[in-house]
């Protein structure tokens, strides 16, 4: 059976004659605009494109239209320390195949607040238990231990796990650990949906690269602007410094 067989998400697509307006948020960003659907063949994909594009905006919905927190965790966790979540959850469809054996968001920026959550209930509801579950009590780790941990503990094959920046707590050998959880977790079926900035995670050899910039266009990793420009800078830094600095 092939990878792309077990893929618990194909197709996600925007319900568009249900929005009565285009010139509001969070329609009014160009790549939920011109957003119709987009298809998923590939165990990996990665979001990549500038701040502001719409990366985390876009991969939460897929989240939030999952039944997935906003802040993070799995369907059990309903929280939300503060609402900011957009609208645009509620006008994704999302066509699901094989059913995961769990699905899990996991983002670098509310990582604290499911941490906090997650230790409130195993506090309060007298069930210590979960900790096992997640690798520890999180917030007794570094930021970077604490995602490695809670992947290693909780992350399960045949599982769909979407993951907004995780290279913002990660050290670049920590990424690379990452990167061998999720080949690991991919071999035992699992799909993944990546938001990211990191060129080390979409290097990954059987992932699929989409660029926001560029409405979801498909682009081979040295053809980012990622891989462009860490490759500029780290090939003469001193080079790089003196056309930002000097010139």
């Amino acid at each position: 059976m092939s990878l792309n067989s077990k893929l618990m998400i194909k197709k996600v697509t925007l319900e568009r004659d249900r929005i009565d307006s285009f010139d509001r948020y969070p329609f009014n960003i160009e790549i939920v605009k011109n957003f119709k659907e987009l298809s998923f063949d590939s165990p990996v994909t990665f979001f990549v494109g500038e701040n502001g594009v719409g990366k985390s905006t876009f991969i939460e919905a897929i989240a939030v239209a999952l039944g997935l927190p906003p802040e993070g965790g799995t369907e059990n966790f309903q929280y939300e320390t503060r609402d900011t979540t957009s609208e645009l959850s509620k006008y994704l469809r999302v066509a699901t195949f094989n059913r995961p054996r769990m699905k899990f968001f996991l983002r670098a920026e509310s990582f604290y607040n499911f941490s906090t959550e997650m230790e409130r209930i195993a506090e309060e509801n007298g069930f210590p238990e979960l900790y096992t579950y997640y690798g520890g009590n999180l917030h007794e780790c570094s930021h970077g231990e604490a995602f490695i941990q809670l992947v290693q503990n909780k992350f399960k094959g045949n599982g769909l796990y979407i993951l907004d920046e995780p290279e913002a707590a990660l050290s670049p050998e920590r990424q690379l650990s990452l990167l061998c959880l999720i080949d690991q977790l991919v071999k035992d079926g699992s799909q993944f949906i990546i938001a990211t900035h990191s060129p080390i995670l979409i290097s990954y050899r059987d992932g699929k690269i989409l660029d926001l910039n560029h409405s979801f266009q498909e682009v081979k990793y040295e053809d980012t602007d990622i891989y462009s420009l860490y490759k500029m800078y780290l090939d003469n830094p001193l080079a790089m410094q003196h056309r930002l600095f000097d010139e």
